[in-house]
């Protein structure tokens, strides 16, 4: 765990730590200690059920930013072969906050593209934090379109605290570029796959996030806003976060009931920064299999239901 835990996991990692304990004294002992460890072992394995199957909307929302969950480059490298990264949106700049490029899933083609957070401080800096400029929406659809170009499926891997905010990003059309790429993904003609595996907040989101099938892994976020941002608004209090996650309906069973989502990818148990390999693999499964259900249907088709995805989303009531 490289020392790195939330507060509601600290049980499970001093349990963890002293079952480590007693196997490196055993072995520097020569003890024989194995039933105790594994009486621990499997104490260990209750305790993880328990703390992991009960988590809160708030706790989802911290497993979905923890400093060691994968980002879209870990998952472009364990699930894709041969990506070549495409840069720049040749208009402004090459914004670092996304990545994308060509690439083979299980031997074919497809374009991936992906919100990219950075790990340490240098590498967050340079990526800004996963928050896209203009740049970087129009970056996306000029990969999107390049897609159309050489029929290729789209694979979306979401993962950002929200588009950046800042000064210059306006002055470029930060709201402009979003809203285009919401009309040209409700157009494009091939499968468009959309994953949220970490933060799926606003705008930020939303501006890759039209597509043919929505999947969120288990202990992401999906919201129109951020827990802290609604807190702010509502009641002038950041630290009713977790409250206003609640309110939010943001974590996958809740918007897979009201039909925003189209599934919920699990995680490995205590979240998929325990195991990247074998969370890359039960999303490239789920991804696949969706890709075989889409290249079932006619582009007509495929639009006709994509467009139809998003009309049945919230409820309208009309009067004269």
């Amino acid at each position: 765990m490289n020392g790195q835990f939330l507060d509601f996991e600290r049980p499970v990692i001093e349990l963890e730590r002293k079952i480590k304990d007693m196997k490196d004294f055993a072995k520097d002992k020569n003890v024989e200690i194995s039933r105790e460890i594994e009486a621990l072992e499997e104490t260990l394995k209750k305790l993880q059920k328990d703390v992991y199957s009960n988590l809160s909307p708030w706790q989802r929302v911290q497993l979905a930013r923890h400093p060691q969950r994968p980002h879209s480059l870990d998952y472009i490298n364990l699930m894709t072969t041969d990506f070549v990264e495409l840069h720049g949106d040749r208009a402004f700049a090459d914004d670092k906050a996304v990545v994308g490029g060509f690439a083979k899933l299980d031997g074919e083609p497809v374009v991936i593209i992906g919100q990219e957070k950075g790990k340490d401080t240098k590498q967050k800096l340079f990526r800004n934090f996963g928050m896209m400029h203009p740049e970087g929406y129009r970056k996306a659809l000029r990969l999107m379109l390049l897609s159309a170009k050489f029929d290729k499926a789209i694979i979306i891997l979401i993962d950002t605290p929200g588009a950046y905010p800042g000064i210059g990003a306006e002055e470029r059309g930060q709201a402009e570029a979003i809203a285009k790429n919401l009309k040209e993904m409700s157009r494009i003609p091939v499968p468009i796959i959309i994953n949220i595996v970490g933060e799926g907040a606003s705008g930020g989101a939303l501006g890759i996030g039209v597509g043919d099938k929505i999947f969120m892994l288990e202990n992401s976020w999906y919201s129109v806003i951020s827990p802290e941002g609604c807190a702010s608004i509502l009641w002038r209090d950041v630290s009713k976060s977790p409250q206003a996650a609640e309110a939010l309906k943001l974590t996958a069973p809740h918007l897979l009931e009201i039909g925003v989502i189209d599934k919920i990818i699990p995680e490995p148990l205590g979240g998929a920064h325990r195991d990247y390999l074998k969370q890359a693999q039960i999303l490239k499964e789920e991804i696949l299999f969706a890709l075989k259900e889409l290249k079932g249907l006619s582009k007509e088709q495929l639009l006709e239901k994509r467009i139809e995805k998003f009309r049945k989303m919230g409820q309208f009531i009309e009067e004269i």
